[in-house]
């Protein structure tokens, strides 16, 4: 660290902002970084969650997450350090979402259900048709499992899940209706009764 201080803190280095922060805790010192970041993690967000105002909020989640961060990491380069902690933000919201929104779209819409339902033993009823729905799936063929998984669950189009798995377009179209077919036999055998 540079024994001369500025005496104006636009001049910091990212370095020096991150280490008076540390030492400190004023958010001043934060903000100066938010100025600087916000749009490379506005960009990053946007990227990959592709809808604004989420991006906006995710933002917001990344400097506040970052205040509680930056007190116990010690950051070399926090251009290159930001980046990743919002890319790895973004991708466990992703996984979240993916494991709780639209998991079977056509399979009769257990999810919108599960929304709009105030009763909460119907609740606890929907996600127990959930589990046995991702228990259904683990049960598919292995090329039907994956086929199914990057349709519905990672929403990838017909033409992304051939090039992903190497299948032609004529054998993902196959091995998703007929997953989808298998997972209501799976369900109806389990006495599972999908709404």
């Amino acid at each position: 660290m540079a024994l001369f201080k500025p005496s104006n803190i636009k001049d910091f280095t990212d370095r020096e902002l991150v280490y008076e922060y540390q030492k400190t805790r004023h958010k001043k010192y934060v903000g100066e970084l938010f100025e600087r970041y916000s749009h490379l993690v506005y960009g990053v967000s946007l990227k990959y969650l592709k809808n604004v105002p989420e991006a906006q909020d995710n933002v917001m989640v990344v400097f506040e997450k970052l205040m509680k961060d930056l007190e116990k990491t010690d950051v070399q380069n926090f251009k290159a350090w930001i980046h990743v902690v919002t890319r790895n933000q973004c991708l466990m919201k992703l996984r979240k979402q993916s494991k709780t929104v639209s998991r079977e779209q056509d399979i009769e819409t257990i999810e919108h259900s599960l929304a709009s339902d105030s009763d909460q033993e119907e609740k606890k009823l929907k996600e127990q048709q959930l589990t046995q729905l991702e228990e259904a799936i683990l049960e598919l063929k292995p090329e039907q499992k994956q086929c199914v998984e990057l349709f519905y669950i990672q929403q990838k189009c017909y033409q992304d899940v051939a090039e992903i798995t190497g299948f032609t377009l004529k054998q993902v179209k196959s091995f998703i209706q007929n997953g989808k077919r298998n997972l209501k036999i799976i369900l109806t055998k389990n006495e599972v009764t999908v709404q």
